[in-house]
């Protein structure tokens, strides 16, 4: 604004110069030059006038707008101070902000919680061992009612087979650790809340340490060993267990070591290891481990609520088929218990592996129940699979589990069924329908077929029947021998060739096209007889033994919306 009118005021002495000039011809410069001087100064005079009532309006008017925003600020800055002292105030009354009340409020109306449970649960900490089926709910729902400080241990990464029950997880973590992937989460879920990680494996060494931290701790584990480690830690530090276990469509949950017995007053001793089923053997269901998990939320949120009805001295069990629950009372606490009765014997922490025989994580435990000549190793097994003599496999797995994948020469007998005599005939007939045979049994791990092996070999006693375990198992084949198995476990069908294999499905694919161009124009170039000779004769050549049926129907029947056509390749009936 200014400026514009400096160069109004400059134009305006320009016009008078010019008329000046101009003026110069006709007119003495003496008598000229003294007119003009006065009429600058007197148009400049006005202007500046002009321009300084100007400035002043303009520099008033802007002021004010200032100060307008300041009162607004102001009053803004003063509510907000107003609310942060409520806000302390209610922190001060309460313990609780007004943010942390409205979202906590459904469960803060609750009679058995109100205001004092929900700072109760603030200021709580709970440990969790195990992310996986139970740990996950566990997690979830402790988060959500406003536990102070959650602690996650576990060793593991995320692995697609988790995902159908563990939901903390997506198909993004995989191959992340699990604890990472949990906290990550959990903090999204409700920021709050402290998660602290531990990405270990728990043991005598640093168990002590991390309980003493926490107020209750969770036993979401799958393995016994470490079952007693957590218990014998939990009585040493003087903390309540909260116990809990899934398989199949079952579960069970208990606490111990608060105001009742501790896990080793109940089993003083561990079970034998072949004894024992976690889920990668035995297999769960989802809803159902879940539903276990929240019982365990549950159960640690009512330990710090000081809530009656603990399932103390307790057992919950629960069956997800019927949908049945069924509590038993437990025997109280053991006198003579070697970690909590009146005479302890145990005041430090001890090697549960050893104590166990089996070992304290929810991977591949491996028994040893049988003598190095009466097991093979799956090199050894391969060998003889690709030789000429023949050999007779037990599987000894589920039924659904050998419908999902089993190795050629194999029939299945479950191990729950191995001690039964119509199985035993029938193996006995198998065996001795050719003179000379190896005969070995095998599981997903070597676990079960060394159990197999034990009760076979009592059934078979005296007689001149020979069967050795195969080493590792399924797991063992896949990862040393044919890594393609089980997802492609018909590659088998090619003796574990994949070159073999691609060779064959591509000679199939080609033939299998060249039939139906024939159905499609109606022109027999080729026999369907001749084409089967041919594919049987690649058959043999490849894979020196009978195709599946399953893949020849999967191989020969298509289906292309205007042309429907099924290949009747007999390939057994060609060889």
């Amino acid at each position: 604004f200014f400026t514009n009118n400096i160069l109004v005021v400059t134009y305006k002495v320009m016009i008078l110069l010019h008329i000046f000039v101009k003026n110069l011809t006709d007119c003495d410069i003496n008598h000229q030059l003294p007119t003009f001087a006065q009429e600058c100064t007197k148009l400049i005079a006005h202007d500046t006038v002009q321009i300084n009532t100007q400035i002043s309006k303009m520099d008033e008017k802007e002021l004010m707008n200032q100060i307008t925003e300041l009162r607004e600020l102001l009053r803004i800055k003063e509510a907000q101070l107003v609310a942060l002292r409520r806000e302390k105030q209610i922190l001060q009354d309460y313990g609780l902000s007004n943010g942390e009340i409205l979202r906590y409020s459904r469960q803060i109306f609750l009679p058995e919680i109100g205001i004092k449970g929900q700072i109760k649960l603030k200021n709580s900490s709970i440990l969790i061992v195990g992310a996986g089926g139970l740990g996950c709910p566990a997690a979830l729902y402790l988060t959500s009612a406003g536990a102070g400080q959650i602690g996650i241990i576990d060793y593991d990464d995320v692995e697609i087979n988790n995902l159908h029950r563990q939901l903390l997880y997506a198909e993004t973590h995989i191959g992340t650790p699990k604890v990472n992937a949990a906290a990550e989460n959990l903090n999204r879920l409700n920021s709050d809340v402290k998660v602290i990680p531990y990405k270990i494996q728990l043991d005598s060494n640093n168990a002590l340490n991390i309980i003493k931290s926490y107020d209750v701790v969770i036993d979401a584990t799958d393995n016994v060993a470490t079952r007693y480690l957590l218990n014998d830690a939990c009585v040493l530090s003087n903390k309540p267990l909260v116990s809990g276990s899934a398989l199949k469509f079952e579960g069970h949950l208990s606490v111990f070591n608060y105001n009742g017995p501790c896990y080793r007053c109940i089993f003083p001793k561990p079970p034998p290891p072949e004894t024992v089923t976690n889920c990668g053997d035995g297999g769960v269901f989802g809803p159902a481990v879940g539903t276990i998990g929240v019982l365990q939320a549950l159960e640690a949120l009512k330990i710090i609520l000081d809530l009656p009805h603990v399932l103390s001295g307790q057992l919950l069990l629960f069956d997800g088929l019927e949908t049945k629950f069924r509590k038993i009372n437990l025997r109280g606490k053991n006198k003579n218990c070697a970690i909590c009765g009146e005479h302890p014997t145990l005041y430090k922490l001890i090697d549960y592996e050893t104590f166990c025989g089996a070992k304290a994580n929810d991977k591949e435990s491996k028994l040893n129940l049988l003598k190095n000549e009466e097991r093979i190793s799956v090199e050894e097994y391969n060998t003889l699979k690709l030789g000429t003599e023949t050999h007779l496999l037990i599987d000894v797995r589920s039924p659904e589990e050998f419908d999902i994948c089993h190795l050629k020469n194999s029939i299945n007998i479950p191990l729950r069924d191995i001690n039964n005599n119509e199985k035993v005939t029938l193996i006995r007939n198998r065996i001795q329908e050719i003179e000379k045979q190896h005969n070995d049994a095998s599981c997903i791990r070597g676990n079960d077929s060394q159990k197999a092996v034990k009760s076979l070999q009592e059934a078979f006693k005296g007689s001149n029947i020979e069967i050795k375990d195969v080493i590792g198992g399924i797991h063992a084949w896949s990862k040393k021998i044919d890594c393609t198995f089980p997802l492609n476990w018909f590659l088998d069908a090619c003796n574990g060739n994949l070159i073999n294999f691609l060779i064959f499905l591509l000679l199939v694919l080609v033939l299998s096209l060249f039939v139906l161009v024939q159905e499609v124009h109606n022109q027999p170039y080729v026999s369907l007889q001749s084409l089967n000779v041919i594919m049987a004769v690649i058959t043999y050549r490849l894979t020196t033994s009978l195709i599946s049926e399953i893949f020849i129907s999967a191989i020969v029947t298509f289906d292309f919306g205007w042309k429907h056509i099924t290949l009747q390749v007999p390939l057994a009936a060609s060889i």
